[in-house]
């Protein structure tokens, strides 16, 4: 049996598939400056959204509301943001680099610790 997926799991999938896809916001998207413009779309549609809230409603509750209305906005501007940072301008083995360095580092720099209070 199948089990559906949550719509907090559903939706950076959903995302993350178009974008692998080719058909959502993807680094070409990003470098056309267009992430500010998602940012501010976001901003807007939370901002239009609050303010159209209840009166008598909590500003938790006005909050939330708004977050959730505005949730495909949202959902546009961080698959841009994501697919921007992935696709940046390293090189490919930049990031294999990167993550080398802090792993030899987590490991050298406790066993030179150690070493050199034994010296001591």
């Amino acid at each position: 049996m199948r089990m559906p997926l949550s719509p907090p799991v559903r939706m950076p999938l959903l995302s993350l598939l178009a974008i692998l896809a080719g058909t959502g916001p993807g680094p070409a998207c990003a470098a056309n400056g267009d992430l500010s413009g998602l940012e501010r779309a976001w901003h807007g549609c939370v901002r239009e959204t609050y303010a159209a809230q209840p009166a008598g409603q909590s500003r938790a509750a006005s909050e939330l509301s708004a977050l959730d209305a505005c949730r495909a906005h949202e959902d546009r501007y961080v698959a841009a943001l994501m697919a921007a940072r992935i696709g940046g301008d390293r090189p490919p083995g930049a990031r294999v680099r990167a993550w080398a360095a802090t792993m030899a580092a987590s490991l050298v720099d406790p066993v030179t610790a150690w070493i050199q209070a034994l010296r001591r």
